[in-house]
């Protein structure tokens, strides 16, 4: 029995965040310029906590300057609304990231509106989803971003691959469609109501898996040879009291008849901050008109 490839997260997000320090290197000593990210968190869930502590730290590690502002849970949203107008306005901050979910008295959308978009380093504002959905240049979400970089780096040219995206959210199904489709994919979306789901994935070249739900996707229904994009981040409890980390995708069936497949954890996670580092650097660079790859919309 053959073993699909293991796509490293870790190992590739790794490179990604060395090529991204010795660009802020080259700006701070050419243009004397510091890549700033402001990171603001409303309340206090444990993951999200660690989530923006993770940022930080990488943040800081790539040599950028980390601004992190902690509200309380009971924050008015006037005063989340004032804070993000101020970081528009401050010219240390290049990419400012606002951690989801919020409280629910305050207006996500709005809030998300309120960001700058070419500081929106999320990809999350109106204006930067016209702009990948027409084919145009802004900020794309960084967990598609991430995704698409490791199918090229494995891949190669996706042109006429069939791909399926199981899953349909703002965050990550729907960009991600759009960036498949950038690359001259042949395109489905998915969800947990489409008909045949099974057929669906089977048929397909590339399967990207980020519906949210414990390895709903078996590895019966995988291509043989397919390449395996898994977002999905579940936490399912185990017989002995503990828990584990799954995928949307059954891994231990999937791996078996994929060609390619990321494992969660260690896959799709660690790509998520490095893409989140390097559009800050790519907010930077466009703000100051430097001439870098990344202002060009050109990948690492």
């Amino acid at each position: 029995m053959t073993q699909a490839k293991i796509i490293d997260g870790t190992l590739f997000s790794a490179g990604l965040r060395d090529t991204i320090t010795e660009r802020v290197h080259h700006i701070r000593e050419t243009h004397h310029l510091v890549p700033g990210l402001a990171v603001v968190l409303v309340g206090e869930d444990p993951a999200s906590q660690v989530y923006v502590r993770n940022k930080n730290k990488r943040a800081a590690e790539c040599g950028m300057a980390s601004f992190e502002h902690v509200l309380p849970a009971d924050t008015p949203e006037a005063q989340v609304l004032t804070l993000i107008e101020g970081l528009n306005d401050d010219p240390d901050v290049h990419g400012i990231l606002v951690q989801l979910p919020l409280p629910r008295h305050i207006d996500s959308q709005k809030v998300i509106e309120a960001i700058r978009p070419d500081k929106d380093v999320d990809g999350f504002h109106p204006w930067n989803v016209g702009k990948l959905a027409s084919g145009g240049v802004g900020m794309i979400p960084c967990t598609p971003l991430g995704s698409l970089m490791m199918l090229k780096d494995h891949l190669g040219d996706l042109a006429g691959a069939r791909a399926i995206v199981v899953g349909r959210s703002n965050i990550v199904g729907k960009p991600m469609a759009h960036l498949l489709l950038r690359e001259s994919c042949t395109v489905t979306i998915a969800h947990s109501q489409t008909r045949d789901l099974a057929g669906e994935v089977a048929r397909a070249d590339i399967v990207v898996a980020a519906v949210g739900k414990a390895e709903m996707i078996r590895g019966a229904w995988i291509k043989p040879g397919a390449t395996v994009i898994d977002v999905g981040i579940n936490r399912i409890a185990l017989p002995d009291g503990k828990t584990r980390l799954v995928g949307d995708v059954a891994f231990a069936e999937a791996v078996t008849v994929a060609g390619a497949i990321t494992p969660v954890p260690g896959g799709v996670g660690p790509m998520t901050i490095a893409c989140l580092l390097r559009n800050t650097l790519t907010a930077c660079a466009r703000l100051h008109r430097l001439d870098i790859p990344e202002a060009e919309g050109r990948f690492v």
